[in-house]
């Protein structure tokens, strides 16, 4: 099997990449895996920048081929916010459930309650050339959270084909439409095509 690092420490992320790849031969590795701990300042203003800049620095220090995502939830109603700062919204040790109940409060009253999962995926091959995925997924604001699968903004995130929110729904399903499953796909296609 072919291994590839995935630039993260989120065991979440660790599985949904693991499930993606392994029909390409790949073995994912993680941040987890190595004896000491990378940290890794990510100051770009956007998603890809943030990836990119993950990505370059792993491949820097290992030589090897390197997959870094950056995601995040935009609301409309919010100016996009939490966005490049969703990890990081309202503090690094809040939780989600505060941070998603919060959004739906913030929501509430306002007409517009539409939401963007955004996930930007840099890869760097092991001789140092780079490319870089993006994925989208639309969807509004619920009402409550709702759900026991997934992640992070899974819960209030409802995706109208679905009728329920992406915390509702198996990894599988998830997988299909979300902005990393996108990503990922575009990142295969690459990966298929012999690059």
């Amino acid at each position: 099997m072919k291994k590839i690092m995935l630039a993260t420490s989120n065991a979440h992320k660790v599985e949904e990449f693991s499930v993606m790849l392994a029909p390409l031969g790949y073995e994912v590795m993680s941040l987890l895996d190595l004896e000491e701990p990378i940290e890794i300042e990510e100051n770009g203003t956007s998603f890809e920048e943030n990836a990119l800049i993950k990505a370059r620095a792993i491949h820097q220090l290992l030589g090897i081929e390197v997959l870094a995502d950056d995601s995040g939830l935009a609301v409309n109603a919010m100016n996009g916010e939490p966005g490049i700062y969703s990890a990081r919204f309202m503090g690094k040790d809040t939780s989600y459930a505060i941070k998603n109940q919060y959004i739906i409060d913030f929501c509430k009253d306002k007409e517009d309650k539409g939401c963007q999962f955004v996930c930007a995926l840099a890869y760097v091959k092991a001789d140092g050339s780079e490319a870089v995925f993006k994925g989208v997924v639309e969807g509004l604001v619920a009402d409550h959270i709702e759900g026991e699968h997934g992640f992070g903004y899974d819960p209030l995130f409802y995706y109208p084909p679905y009728e329920t929110t992406l915390a509702n729904v198996d990894e599988e399903k998830k997988n299909a439409v979300s902005h990393r499953g996108r990503a990922i796909k575009a990142l295969i296609a690459y990966m298929k095509e012999g690059n």
